[in-house]
């Protein structure tokens, strides 16, 4: 998993509380069994109509927002199923940073394990986001992990919390068999002095 440290990106609106993973990742494409394509789904039923075409009042299918990668939205956002499908596809469709004032345990959990950055605002800075994005067409954002700031090209300076454990995770690029890995060498100790116990001497 790639380190993430630091990220300037422009900023995509999905303005709508409980986003729900089925919205995020219709159950129709968790057919596959890779990781990725999926971000070719993301949002697929509020992004398209039934015969296929795009829907041009979703603000992620506007032309002012095609290559965001920071994504902001409102409260409890990746709520319903479980599914990490929803991560993989916020991931490859170019999300590295989530912003909203509440997540889905899971959810939230999972962005983590494939390097996406989940911040909580409070509903008040979320909603200052959403009228700058408005504002400022090309809007971006630069998110500092290091520094767990916030800030624009226009004066805006945030700070946010986040638990050192994730941070870590985040900083060093590790996912749950990066993190074991680390201590491979104990591992294998360990089962090589269990396998001599194991071995039938003649």
């Amino acid at each position: 998993m790639e380190a993430f440290k630091q990220h300037t990106g422009l900023v995509g609106p999905v303005d709508r509380v409980n986003v729900d993973t089925d919205a995020i990742i219709p159950k129709q494409f968790l057919k596959r069994i890779e990781r990725t394509g999926f971000g070719q789904f993301l949002f697929f039923e509020w992004r398209f109509t039934e015969e296929g075409a795009e829907i041009p009042s979703f603000d992620l299918n506007k032309p002012r927002y095609q290559g965001a990668s920071v994504l902001i939205s409102r409260a409890n956002f990746g709520c319903g199923s479980s599914r990490e499908h929803a991560p993989w596809a916020i991931l490859d469709y170019g999300f590295k940073v989530i912003i909203a004032p509440s997540y889905a345990d899971i959810f939230y959990n999972n962005c983590f394990k494939n390097g996406i950055l989940p911040i909580k605002l409070s509903e008040e800075q979320v909603e200052d986001l959403f009228q700058r994005t408005a504002q400022h067409e090309g809007y971006k954002l630069n998110v500092d992990l290091e520094n767990k700031t916030i800030s624009d090209d226009y004066g805006l300076q945030l700070s946010f919390d986040l638990d050192e454990h994730r941070r870590q995770f985040l900083l060093q690029g590790l996912d749950d068999i990066g993190l074991t890995l680390q201590h491979e060498d104990k591992i294998s100790a360990y089962e090589a002095k269990h396998l001599d116990r194991l071995v039938v001497k003649a």
